[in-house]
């Protein structure tokens, strides 16, 4: 591994840039393939979790 990691050789990046009357906004984002595999996890755990929370709290209910 190279000691500069700022440049990827597969980093995606994009941009995006608004204006709505006087007021605008840019946003720009760099990822790595292992950056989406890692917000694909932390997307997997929440989806998961919340999931579970729901079930958790139909079954009290119906056990009303």
């Amino acid at each position: 591994m190279s000691g500069d990691q700022s440049v990827h050789r597969d980093e995606q990046s994009a941009l995006a840039e608004f204006r709505a009357g006087p007021f605008g906004g840019r946003a720009e984002v760099r990822v790595t393939p292992e950056g989406i595999w890692a917000v694909a996890g932390l997307m997997t755990g929440i989806l998961l979790s919340s999931a579970a929370i729901v079930w958790a709290a139909k079954a009290k209910r119906r056990a009303r």
